[in-house]
């Protein structure tokens, strides 16, 4: 029973109450103060409401205790003339027996029957009832020393009628309480917003600004250790350059020597192995430290450049080297990226194609959003669905035609995918639906500039 009751609460949690921590403090604070402002005025108003009750009791005690002193002084023939003059907003006097009735059921009532009985009640006897068809309305009947007959017929008064400002006050505090709510949840959750913005901009080339340590205790605390973490994130990565580039450096020596040595060798068959074998292990070295820098971070700075022209040098190179890539589309504008790190991910994507497809097939094309897409389409076995995300992960290989055999270390999508995120694009595999793969590069927000 409690797991059930637990689950409710967890469904009506995700699904009814706002997604960001902006709203969902704003939604307090502004019902919270809502309900309190709204609680405020029901309050005022009711002890209003009792206070001018209060107030009236006692003065409908003693206006009609004078009053009927007056008249049962008065002669007679004179009294009539007097119960104009001592008629009220919520009482007259009759000189007749009233009307027959209910005792008197509501609360006012009773109170205003009440009041004058403490204040005539002992001297006159009184009666007192509603009358029929107005449970408000009261009549006090009693006998005047003389005998005459007596009525006073009461008529209660509305409430008091709010002031015409009042209503514009209450929605100037309105809006008083939601301009408040909105500066109080904007100042509390804005470091927040900052630290998920240097979080998200810590990329591959960890150049994210440092927070900055200042405020409340809590967001200063936060932001130091954030700061820290970038530096300490900053220096293993430093360090694991450092070392992949020394280790490269130092195998450098023993491989060429190797190499020297296989030249000088009789057996041509056995040679050519080792060739094969050495030039294999060299590969891996340059492609290790390549993929190394680029996790640490691309240091090219973006440029203006003509990227039409990047990637015609670039098919032509292929092209003059006998391979079998075209290229399709235009961008027809400037491009402001890291033309470097942009060849060498059309390029490997370029020579994967080459090398399980046979061709390669390059479409570039722009978005009116100023996004570009630039897809290398190749028609070779494709990938499986469940290894498409996979095959980016370093040394990661897989079986049948795209495994060590065909020459591959394994790192050339992985290097592809961190020189697009350090440039904030995407990189994603696809398999077309007639055969074949396509490797969809998005270049997000590249602004692309129009000639001058």
């Amino acid at each position: 029973m409690k797991a059930n009751a637990n689950a409710l609460l967890n469904w009506d949690w995700h699904w009814n109450w706002p997604r960001t921590l902006f709203a969902r403090l704003a939604l307090i604070l502004f019902v919270s103060l809502a309900l309190v402002q709204t609680l405020s005025v029901w309050l005022t108003r009711t002890e209003r409401d009792q206070t001018m009750t209060n107030v009236m009791m006692g003065y409908i005690e003693r206006e009609v205790t004078s009053s009927v002193a007056l008249l049962d002084h008065l002669p007679a023939d004179e009294r009539a003339a007097w119960l104009p003059r001592l008629a009220r907003r919520t009482y007259t006097f009759v000189l007749s027996p009233g009307v027959a009735g209910a005792p008197p059921d509501a609360k006012l009532s009773e109170r205003v029957a009440q009041s004058i009985a403490d204040g005539i009640g002992k001297r006159y006897p009184l009666t007192a009832n509603a009358v029929p068809g107005d449970p408000d309305r009261l009549q006090v009947h009693l006998q005047l020393s003389d005998g005459t007959p007596l009525t006073i017929d009461y008529h209660p008064m509305p409430n008091a009628p709010l002031s015409p400002w009042l209503s514009v006050v209450l929605v100037l505090q309105l809006v008083v309480l939601v301009a408040c709510c909105w500066l109080a949840v904007r100042l509390a959750t804005r470091p927040l917003s900052q630290l998920a913005r240097a979080a998200d901009a810590l990329g591959p080339d960890l150049k994210a600004e440092r927070l900055p340590e200042n405020g409340p205790d809590e967001v200063a605390r936060a932001a130091r250790a954030f700061n820290a973490m970038q530096e300490r994130i900053r220096m293993v990565m430093t360090e694991r350059l450092q070392i992949l580039a020394a280790i490269s450096h130092d195998l450098q020596t023993p491989i060429t020597r190797m190499r020297l040595r296989v030249d000088v060798m009789d057996d041509s068959a056995q040679g050519a192995r080792l060739q094969q074998d050495l030039q294999e292990m060299e590969t891996m070295v340059k492609e290790g430290v390549t993929y190394a820098r680029t996790m640490h971070g691309a240091s090219e700075a973006p440029l203006r450049i003509d990227p039409d022209a990047l990637f015609d040098s670039l098919v032509f190179d292929y092209v003059d080297a006998g391979k079998d890539v075209t290229l399709h589309g235009r961008i027809d504008a400037p491009l402001i990226t890291r033309p470097q790190a942009l060849k060498r991910i059309v390029g490997n994507l370029a020579d994967n194609a080459l090398k399980f497809g046979g061709s390669a097939e390059i479409r570039v094309a722009a978005a009116p959003g100023g996004d570009v897409t630039v897809a290398v389409l190749d028609r070779g076995p494709g990938i499986p669905v469940e290894s498409l995300k996979a095959v980016f992960e370093p040394f990661y290989r897989l079986e049948g035609s795209r495994n060590r055999g065909t020459g591959g270390t394994g790192l050339g999508l992985a290097i592809a995918r961190q020189l697009a995120l350090a440039m904030d694009a995407t990189l994603s595999l696809h398999n077309r639906p007639d055969g074949g793969l396509e490797a969809r590069l998005v270049l997000k927000r590249a602004q692309p500039t129009p000639h001058p």
